[in-house]
């Protein structure tokens, strides 16, 4: 009978010793593992790059006045429709 063992492969990688000594910190503060900690930075970096796009924000136009009158939520579209009617 044969035993089976899912490690992962293992490389070498040269770090910045500041960025090292971080992740070490970092890796003691999280209680586990550098090994593991890396892996999850890597793949939170990896999420982010394959990850929908972020469109680019509108800048919206705005007139003068003193913002929203008073009695306006305008997280309620039903009340917002009644004013906006009314």
């Amino acid at each position: 009978m044969s035993t089976y063992y899912a490690l992962g492969m293992r490389t070498t990688v040269r770090l910045n010793d500041a960025i090292m000594k971080a992740a070490k910190k970092a890796a003691v503060e999280r209680n586990m593992s550098l090994t593991r900690f890396i892996e999850e930075a890597l793949q939170e970096k990896l999420m982010k790059k394959n990850g929908p796009k972020r469109k680019n924000s509108t800048a919206l136009v705005t007139y003068r006045g003193n913002g929203v009158q008073p009695g306006v939520d305008l997280d309620n579209s039903a009340d917002l429709l009644q004013v906006m009617e009314g």
